[in-house]
């Protein structure tokens, strides 16, 4: 069994989530902790940017801590940044008036950047070799619970995941032969298209 590492996470607090609800930087961050350290020119270049909208978005991702410069990889001329952490943990339930609307801003720009993500891979997929294939999904599992069983479920299947990612190399360091990112986006939700009135569907 892979030795389990301490996975360094973020939970922002609402300053952070405003300057975070944003898709450019959201596809920033995630690269800087999936593909390693950059510069504002490479960033620039993978998304179709300019490079002094990029480093806007470089440095406010600086000032609210998700990112660092790393100057032992820089020069004169170009500045390296790399990720602090490599997730992002928030939580809405609690919050109320402005700092709910603030939650639900940037839960909806991360709804954009994976609905961004998905339509990406599930393009890729023909390319992808059997092997692949046959580790991905798309699948959607509706079952009646109460709250309480929701939330216990889902946190069995979020432990899961954070206990495959302790076993895992850091993000952004050179994968090993046959290993790539895989991506599982943990969505669980009432269903919106229940009944009104149906039993189980109410508080």
């Amino acid at each position: 069994m892979a030795k389990r590492r301490d996975v360094p996470r973020i939970i922002p607090g609402i300053p952070a989530l405003k300057a975070l609800a944003h898709a450019d930087r959201l596809r920033i961050l995630a690269s800087l902790r999936i593909s390693g350290p950059s510069t504002a020119t490479e960033l620039a270049r993978r998304f179709g940017h300019n490079s002094g909208a990029t480093s806007y978005h470089l440095r406010q991702l600086a000032t609210h801590g998700f990112i660092e410069p790393a100057p032992e990889l820089g020069n004169a001329r170009e500045r390296w940044w790399r990720a602090v952490h490599e997730s992002t943990v928030y939580e809405t339930a609690e919050l109320k008036g402005s700092d709910l609307e603030a939650g639900l801003a940037f839960s909806q720009a991360v709804l954009s950047a994976h609905a961004h993500m998905m339509q990406r891979a599930q393009e890729a997929y023909r390319d992808l070799p059997v092997p692949w294939r046959k580790a991905s999904t798309n699948s959607d599992f509706i079952i009646p619970l109460t709250a309480a069983a929701a939330e216990a479920l889902t946190q069995r299947i979020f432990d899961l995941l954070m206990e495959a990612q302790a076993a895992s190399p850091p993000s952004g360091t050179a994968l090993t032969p046959g290993t790539m990112p895989m991506a599982y986006v943990l969505y669980a939700f009432p269903y919106p298209e229940a009944e009104p009135g149906v039993e189980g569907a109410q508080p």
